[in-house]
């Protein structure tokens, strides 16, 4: 069964928005949104690499794990995670474990590496999402990127002054 027509700008925003957000807290900027089916903003998640230095608090991971214990499969199935950026292989294995049904994101895997360059802070897998998901045994959708300008925005203020 196809996923409903939602506003992609309008959740990519809130994304970016939300990158915006951890950066200004002095984490990395990213930001995740998971949607229903209808449109209902279920959970928000910043980057979670402070206050631990955890370099697997990407927001999309954590985003998928608290999403897998609040929510059944089926709704899953049917919601959309907007990710500020595209979720590198790990989030997106933590998406498809999760067992969430589309990704819509922003900046690009490459578009970030071309941002960061060798940052140790953000050692870019340059490896779209979209690879680590057609390996799985049920589909997920990938839109994106999208508003990539836009989304590129906050890494290129946050990773020149790091």
């Amino acid at each position: 069964m196809p996923l409903p027509d939602l506003d992609h700008a309008t959740y990519l925003r809130r994304a970016f928005a939300i990158a915006a957000a951890a950066a200004d807290s002095g984490s990395h900027p990213f930001g995740a949104v998971l949607v229903d089916g209808d449109g209902t903003v279920l959970m928000e998640q910043g980057n979670a690499y402070l206050p631990d230095h955890d370099m697997t608090g990407h927001a999309e991971r954590v985003l998928a794990t608290r999403a897998s214990q609040r929510f059944r499969p089926a709704e899953l199935a049917e919601a959309t995670l907007y990710s500020s950026a595209e979720p590198c292989a790990m989030c997106a294995g933590a998406a498809y474990w999760a067992g969430i049904g589309r990704i819509v994101y922003g900046l690009s895997e490459n578009a970030l590496r071309q941002i960061t360059g060798n940052h140790p802070e953000n050692p870019t897998l340059d490896l779209p999402c979209r690879m680590v998901l057609e390996s799985g045994q049920r589909p997920v959708e990938v839109i994106g990127p999208l508003l990539e300008n836009e989304a590129a925005e906050p890494h290129r203020s946050f990773w020149a002054k790091r």
